[in-house]
């Protein structure tokens, strides 16, 4: 996705439609966590989404902090245009848009998860490949095209979200526009993480393979390891179905993984939901006051 173009110095001189010189601590403390999440690595695992999607938590508390300073209301409300407000409030939108889906496709994965769960525990590991595969690989279908035409739609916005040379004149537009595009990257990688666990999971393992590789050359694609908890349960079932040998070993494991893996995405995305409308009232108050 194209990167916002960083103004880790924000000068916050005194000017009408900035701060002042000497920045409030919930401008600081706002624009070096902002700083920290735009400075971190992608986030391809599970673990690491859910560590940024608490980062993305931590950023609108403090969004939230930082639109209730007396100054911060005044540059909104007064000295921004109609244009900006109207933009920021659209970003809100379409950050909440983004969240709609990727909740309604984790509670579709977990509702196939639990149907597949109930069959191996009746029946074991081998029925449930029969008796659930094709739904759970129906879903899967169903979740791959919802989140395709997500993805569609936010390269559709990625132009709208670098900060123009008149946005940078106010330093609360910018790190306000600057939080929208980390919010919206990290999303995005969680939804290519639930709709295309392999390629997620190959960018985290060639990413890691990079830092380590010295002489020695690494092993073939075909003893890669699997590490996605997506597709661990997609290839088992696949395999059975395109009846190629299939490990029912560690199925059940696999599937309470996976199951953990979607609770902890669902709870995340739903606290950020929550934290993007809380923040979008203040805008709106901001603007009605």
């Amino acid at each position: 996705m194209a990167a916002v173009e960083s103004n880790p110095k924000i000068s916050l001189h005194a000017r009408s439609n900035s701060f002042p010189t000497a920045p409030h601590p919930h401008v600081s403390r706002f624009q070096e966590h902002l700083n920290r999440l735009k400075s971190s690595e992608s986030a391809a695992t599970s673990s690491s989404l859910t560590h940024k999607l608490s980062g993305l938590q931590d950023l609108q508390d403090f969004s939230d902090k930082l639109l209730q300073l007396s100054t911060t209301r005044q540059v909104l409300a007064q000295d921004c245009g109609q244009k900006w407000v109207d933009e920021l409030l659209d970003g809100s939108l379409r950050l909440l848009d983004i969240c709609s889906t990727a909740k309604d496709c984790l509670v579709m994965s977990k509702e196939s998860v639990y149907e597949v769960q109930s069959a191996t525990r009746r029946r074991g590991a081998e029925a449930a490949f029969t008796v659930g595969a094709g739904n759970y690989l129906a879903s899967r279908k169903n979740v791959k095209r919802a989140i395709r035409n997500a993805l569609g739609n936010i390269k559709g916005i990625r132009n709208g979200l670098t900060v123009s040379s008149e946005a940078k004149e106010n330093d609360i537009l910018s790190m306000l526009k600057q939080a929208e595009a980390v919010t919206v990257g990290t999303l995005e990688s969680l939804l290519s993480f639930i709709s295309d666990p392999k390629g997620q999971s190959k960018q985290s393992r060639w990413s890691a393979i990079s830092k380590l590789m010295k002489p020695k050359r690494v092993a073939c694609d075909s003893q890669e390891i699997v590490t996605n908890e997506f597709e661990k349960v997609d290839s088992a079932l696949k395999s059975l179905i395109s009846q190629k040998q299939a490990s029912t070993h560690n199925f059940q494991g696999n599937l309470e993984n996976l199951e953990m893996c979607i609770q902890d995405l669902e709870i995340g995305v739903e606290c950020l939901s929550r934290k993007l409308i809380r923040n979008r009232v203040s805008i709106l108050n901001i603007l009605n006051n």
